[in-house]
């Protein structure tokens, strides 16, 4: 049963065009791109912290630099994000970002790796919007559900290959391997971008006049876009929560040695590569509600086991990261797909800047948040996370109440013309 209209039948299965396959793998490939770029920082610390000479906290102050940066670069393209052909908008801000990368392989000062990432952070952070809009413009709503599960698989194929690839080139060749690693590949997306993708300009036929500042306070200020906004942000705050602190957290209270962190994040992530377009079938099949409902319940069952394990084996910390993330997906691709259908085609990228700058701001701040949750206890175990897991529940509950409201308001509009 669709989740827009509940008296409606089923919607019928409509296949992918080839080139609407080529097109969704491309924005999975890009997504994987620049999400890779982000993830490689975290085990790349221990080599960049010696090589620069710098503290943890300057290295902290380099790995924040590109989500505020990100953050603030979405909210100052959002004004701009409906104004052009979305291909050539997406051209110019990969572009940007391969250069950024690009400066953070040749960096060799804390200064010169600061600037690299605040550059990269500002034209890495429109990028997903663009995409998305993208995802929203080229395919028909019965079709988004599977298009956000197969973007959805860049995060887990990242995960993948971020860090066991970061470890690999960086202790066979050094730490600035691995960017250029990421620009070659990215390179060839760039290629596939600029050459086969056609023109994304059907947004531009129903432009008025308003200039960009206008465009930007039209979007925030429609209430229609507010508790999608809102939700976007505890969505992001509950990930975040928990991310920093995992590998701690595993290591000193979960007695997994770091050495087999890689096989962790290696299996979790072949799992959700799998897991992603199933989900995004399913709810493309039995509406965006009913697996959002079943992925928020997953999540607060999961997060709540994970955060209060004590020290077990292997393959129960697996199990458990495996299903937790199984549930964060299923939030998160069908809430995607229910969002793609809240702005107007004239607002979607600007609508999706603003999400995006959202999230990056949102997520800054819920790790701060959880660091002020936690502590190291003498034994060097983690002291407190189980206050983390319940601030995520609580997030994941009130995220449960404004997806129904956003649904309800586009079950309204698709009624109000009938």
């Amino acid at each position: 049963m669709s989740a827009f209209d509940k008296t409606s039948p089923k919607p019928p299965t409509i296949a992918f065009t080839g080139y609407q396959k080529f097109v969704a793998g491309l924005l999975a490939f890009l997504q994987f791109a620049v999400i890779l770029d982000f993830m490689v920082m975290s085990p790349l610390g221990a080599v960049i912290m010696p090589s620069l000479g710098i503290s943890p906290a300057k290295f902290g102050i380099v790995v924040s630099a590109y989500a505020f940066s990100a953050g603030l670069s979405g909210l100052l393209a959002a004004g701009f994000a409906d104004r052009f052909d979305r291909k050539k908008l997406l051209l110019f801000f990969y572009v940007g970002f391969l250069c950024g990368t690009l400066w953070c392989g040749l960096a060799r000062s804390f200064e010169a790796m600061l600037a690299a990432r605040i550059v990269t952070g500002l034209f890495g952070g429109v990028i997903g919007s663009v995409l998305l809009a993208i995802a929203t413009d080229l395919y028909a709503p019965a079709l988004r559900g599977r298009v956000m599960g197969i973007i959805q698989t860049a995060f887990a194929a990242s995960q993948v290959m971020g860090i066991p690839v970061a470890l690999y080139l960086s202790n066979h060749f050094d730490w600035h391997a691995p960017f250029f690693l990421i620009v070659g590949v990215g390179a060839v997306g760039g290629m596939l971008l600029a050459w086969k993708l056609e023109p994304v300009d059907a947004h531009l036929k129903g432009q008025t006049s308003a200039n960009a500042l206008q465009h930007l306070v039209a979007t925030v200020t429609d209430r229609r876009h507010l508790p999608a906004l809102a939700t976007t942000c505890l969505l992001a705050t509950g990930g975040f929560m928990l991310m920093p602190f995992s590998s701690v957290f595993t290591v000193n209270n979960l007695g997994i040695g770091i050495e087999k962190l890689p096989t962790i994040y290696l299996i979790t992530g072949l799992c959700t590569i799998f897991v992603g377009p199933l989900i995004g079938k399913l709810s493309d099949r039995f509406g965006k509600m009913p697996v959002f409902y079943f992925g928020s319940l997953v999540t607060i069952v999961m997060v709540l086991t994970y955060t209060h394990l004590s020290i077990v084996p292997l393959p129960v910390v697996i199990a458990v990261n495996v299903v937790m993330f199984l549930g964060i997906f299923s939030r998160m691709i069908p809430y995607q797909a229910l969002a793609a259908a809240v702005p107007e085609a004239g607002m979607r990228g600007s609508f999706n800047a603003i999400s995006a700058s959202l999230q990056q701001l949102s997520g800054g701040l819920a790790a701060v948040i959880a660091g002020h949750l936690v502590s190291t206890g003498a034994d060097g175990r983690l002291q407190g996370f189980p206050l983390v897991g319940y601030v995520v529940v609580g997030t994941t509950i009130v995220a449960g109440f404004l997806v129904t409201q956003v649904n309800k308001e586009l079950q309204s509009r698709e009624a109000a013309p009938a």
